[in-house]
């Protein structure tokens, strides 16, 4: 893990003749598919594999305030005010102000950027070249400018939201209305459905969604889809309720203008029967629509269904290994689902499709796991603790993952870490029992019947929580109505020692030793 930090301390010449770093890149998982021939021999992504993430370091970069706009330029050093003074026949470069956007900013898929802002005629502007002598303290710190007064104060939230507003209205383009609806919908979402904001949270709403459904009917893909999300979470329902019905047809609408999210979304309504009737042929085609406008969701779901024969499709492993390769090249947080498919199939292996390789797959678990993917970092997490698929036994990366698959809500990862702070780890965790509780408690409620079980049980005999017999009975029945075996003999136990007014033997003497007996 790598800590940026903003600041550059300017007085130290280490860092003035130090270069901005450059950004760490993850390996592609599969190369890229070629547009023209190459004599270069490829490798096949199979045989890229790595043994083992490395353990994750704890530095702190120091990165410069402002990255140079010039890429031309190979180092620019952080200069200030003092240093431009103390230089007077040094000639510097000044960055252009019309540098709007920068290589980590995230463009949406209506906006593009272009490479150079012109002036004058489409002439482009690059960084002027202004001598340091013709610039004294005086005139770089003159601010005669900026007038006097005290009126000047930030606009509040409605004075905003009436001004966009305004200038949404004013235009004619559907894309700069559509994001002013979607403004709207986000103001809406931290305003509570009771109480005194209830009434401006469905002006909001109700405001949003009529500009959408004038922009659906002119046949704008973009504000079809996001309409057709809004009635499928209930947003626009003051029961909450689930529109699927509403939904549906616009998700249809979105599709035939090549809307590859909405395609997604109109063939798991064709797939699960939610708005329609389900229908398993039309929920390939739409899945096959989006693929080809490669959607990582859709091209997932196609691998997965010629893999096991799902779908009413007929079973073909090796173009469904295809599908999942070009899912995990494209993966996203959102999507990660294919690597991690296709790490267990290299641990089980497909006969002439896919060769077993134990440390591969422990590459794209660790791959899936860096986009946040719970069960991916759950695995990992029991492969450090247990020493599986070829992995040495690492108490700390075993809880590094074990963490990041609890805080994905993972409950098998919350009692993971329970097991943990039981025991805890010399240097890398400390041993306790209340953190255990809680975790075990998190766990217990996502419905998992052994960490019921267990809250009952440190309830029972008071590890980590004050000690409730009552309670801890109201979680041995729970973990019984799911089938844990040890919730019901407890039960019966206690029963029985309450029918012949015995009490329960166990004591806080003996709580160490028992606590291991409920992982």
């Amino acid at each position: 893990m790598i800590h940026h930090s903003t600041g550059t301390d300017v007085a130290n010449p280490i860092l003035l003749n130090t270069p901005p770093p450059t950004p760490l890149k993850e390996p592609l998982l599969f190369s890229p598919p070629q547009t023209t021939t190459t004599t270069a021999s490829k490798q096949s992504p199979e045989k890229q594999s790595e043994k083992k993430p490395q353990q994750p370091q704890y530095i702190e970069v120091i990165a410069p305030d402002t990255p140079p706009t010039d890429s031309k330029q190979k180092e620019k050093s952080p200069l200030s005010i003092d240093s431009l003074s103390q230089s007077s026949n040094a000639s510097l470069p000044l960055p252009s102000p019309l540098s709007a956007t920068t290589p980590q900013q995230e463009l949406s898929p209506r906006s593009s950027a272009t490479p150079s802002h012109t002036l004058d005629g489409g002439s482009t502007r690059s960084s002027s070249m202004v001598s340091v002598s013709v610039l004294g303290d005086q005139q770089l710190l003159d601010h005669s400018h900026l007038k006097p007064g005290h009126r000047a104060s930030l606009l509040s939230y409605a004075q905003t939201i009436n001004m966009y507003r305004d200038n949404a209205k004013k235009t004619n383009s559907p894309d700069i209305q559509c994001d002013f609806a979607i403004f709207m919908v986000e103001a809406a979402k931290p305003l509570a459905t009771e109480g005194a904001t209830a009434a401006e949270r469905w002006a909001y709403l109700t405001e949003a969604e009529k500009l959408l459904r004038q922009l659906s009917a002119r046949g704008h893909a973009e504000s079809q889809y996001y309409l057709g999300n809004l009635y499928a979470a209930g947003m626009l329902s003051k029961k909450g309720k689930n529109e699927f019905d509403k939904a549906f047809p616009l998700f249809v609408q979105a599709t035939k203008h090549h809307h590859a999210d909405a395609s997604f979304r109109a063939a798991k309504c064709y797939e699960d029967g939610l708005g329609t009737r389900k229908d398993r042929s039309k929920a390939v085609q739409f899945y096959r629509k989006a693929a080809t406008l490669s959607h990582p969701g859709a091209m997932y779901r196609l691998g997965v269904a010629q893999v096991y024969g799902e779908l009413s499709i007929s079973k073909n492993a090796r173009d469904g290994v295809k599908w999942l390769k070009r899912a995990a090249e494209a993966a996203t947080p959102e999507y990660p689902h294919a690597i991690h498919e296709l790490a267990q199939l290299h641990e089980t292996g497909i006969k002439n499709v896919v060769f077993v390789d134990l440390d591969y797959a422990v590459s794209l678990y660790a791959q899936a796991a860096d986009l946040g993917y719970a069960p991916s970092a759950y695995r990992l997490g029991e492969c450090y603790e247990y020493g599986r698929l070829n992995c040495d036994q690492d108490p700390a990366l075993s809880i590094h993952y074990y963490t990041i698959a609890a805080q994905q809500g993972h409950c098998e990862g919350c009692f993971a870490l329970t097991a943990w702070y039981l025991v805890g780890s010399p240097e890398v965790l400390p041993q306790s029992d209340e953190q255990a509780y809680v975790w075990a408690y998190r766990a217990a409620e996502m419905g998992l019947a052994k960490a019921e079980y267990a809250v009952g049980y440190f309830t029972e005999v008071g590890i980590g929580t004050v000690s409730d017999p009552d309670e801890a009975f109201e979680w041995y029945s729970r973990a019984a109505q799911h089938g844990d075996k040890r919730a019901i003999q407890r039960i019966q136990a206690q029963q029985g020692n309450a029918d012949h007014g015995g009490h329960h033997p166990h004591g806080k003497k003996n709580k160490r030793q028992e606590s291991c007996m409920i992982m």
